[in-house]
């Protein structure tokens, strides 16, 4: 609870990840990758409950094992490749009710800290904010992206007037991490969507805001878990 608002964090995982098959229960820095992100959260000192929305036995099991609640089973409807996030969490509400605020934890994000969850909720509330969605300075920037025309003759996506300046001499942009989500539950409900002219966001270093989606991103995370 923060400031008398209770706040669901919700940690979605379904079983048919395409990219890296059992992807979420994959063996990350010596223990399944859906255990970095319980953990992180259940040291939160703001979230009220933490549940796992999953249609899969087995990441259930593995969930429990490191104390994640999971007080239903995520239909089959709502885990192929075309549900969404939003589906998820609207389906999640529809189950628990009470909450003031909705979080969406991602397990594909093993980095999050703690800090950085409790940090947004904070962040979220104190600003009164709608919803607020974790984001980070990514490494490449937009304005010197192309798109790929006719005859591959490239075209600046931003403009060619960004082309020759220096890395410093460019706009700040922000890049959605992926990890941290949360919304008022009832505007989330209005919206169904964490998204609007509304949402603010909430910064994380970019050391901790890798998302895994490959085998390379295992093995990045691996490289970087064994520096620490």
């Amino acid at each position: 609870m923060f400031e008398t608002k209770k706040i669901l964090a919700v940690i979605p995982a379904r079983g048919g990840s395409k990219g890296v098959p059992r992807k979420n229960i994959k063996q990350a820095g010596g223990k399944p990758l859906i255990a970095w992100m319980i953990e992180a959260a259940k040291k939160s000192i703001y979230i009220d409950r933490l549940i796992l929305s999953s249609d899969d036995d087995q990441i259930i099991g593995v969930a429990k094992k490191y104390g994640c609640e999971v007080p239903f089973v995520r239909p089959a409807e709502l885990a192929g490749d075309n549900s969404t996030a939003s589906d998820v969490i609207l389906h999640a509400l529809e189950q628990i009710a009470g909450y003031d605020y909705v979080m969406l934890l991602q397990p594909t994000s093993p980095l999050t800290a703690t800090k950085d969850i409790d940090g947004c909720i904070k962040f979220c509330i104190e600003s009164n904010a709608k919803s607020t969605v974790s984001v980070t300075e990514p490494d490449k920037s937009p304005y010197w992206m192309f798109r790929m025309g006719d005859k591959n003759k490239l075209e600046p996506i931003l403009g060619e007037k960004y082309l020759n300046r220096p890395r410093q001499g460019l706009p700040h942009v922000y890049l959605p991490t992926g990890a941290v989500y949360i919304a008022e539950t009832d505007w989330f409900i209005q919206k169904r969507s964490f998204y609007s002219d509304l949402t603010s966001g909430y910064i994380i270093p970019n050391k901790r805001s890798l998302d895994i989606d490959s085998e390379l991103d295992f093995t990045l995370l691996e490289l970087i878990l064994g520096r620490n």
